[in-house]
């Protein structure tokens, strides 16, 4: 298996590639990649995207990055819509499973999907990460299906916690998100 610095590195090189932008293969597929990791490298990974994120900053690149961490996404959006201290009090007043329920009734992909369009601006590469942080709430696999349809012509890469095979998306390595099969491997992970 390969050491994690060497994949974080190989990105770079990738994101520059013109066909990175513009489509793969002979249809131009979606442009959507998944960069899996084991989960213990989280912080690491985390630095990293803030590298690439600085890196491509410069003019030069023509890249302009936004990041969409999910889990914070959440917070954001609860805070707009003037939900976030009942979040609190759902969870204190009747329970963690009534909070999953008042959550999951809230989180359904379409605000992820309008808020990321808002933020969209003149931003051509789009990295999805917080996937971890936001389990159960929010499934990967339910925004990358619904993403395509917005997202078409932009490379969108989701920063993974867990394995992806090319067919399904395992977080943590222990819990199945679901099948998954229109995404490239970002790096290899052998």
């Amino acid at each position: 298996m390969t050491n994690i610095n060497e994949r974080l590195d190989k990105i770079q090189e990738k994101i520059k590639e013109d066909k990175f932008i513009k489509g793969r293969g002979l249809g131009n597929e979606i442009s959507f990649y998944i960069f899996d990791y084991h989960p213990r490298y989280e912080l690491i990974v985390r630095d990293h995207i803030k590298s690439l994120k600085r890196i491509f900053s410069r003019e030069r690149y023509n890249r302009k990055i936004l990041e969409v961490d999910l889990y914070n996404m959440l917070l954001s959006l609860a805070k707009k819509q003037r939900i976030y201290e009942s979040i609190f009090e759902i969870e204190k007043d009747q329970g963690k499973d009534a909070l999953f329920t008042a959550l999951n009734n809230f989180a359904i992909p379409e605000i992820f999907l309008n808020e990321i369009e808002n933020q969209m601006n003149d931003h051509n590469v789009v990295f999805i990460t917080g996937v971890g942080k936001i389990y159960p709430f929010v499934r990967s696999h339910t925004i990358l299906n619904n993403l395509q349809e917005r997202l078409d012509k932009t490379p969108v890469i989701m920063f993974y916690p867990g394995v992806y095979d090319g067919q399904s998306l395992n977080l943590f390595g222990s819990f199945k998100d679901d099948n998954y099969y229109r995404a490239f491997q970002l790096i290899d992970n052998k």
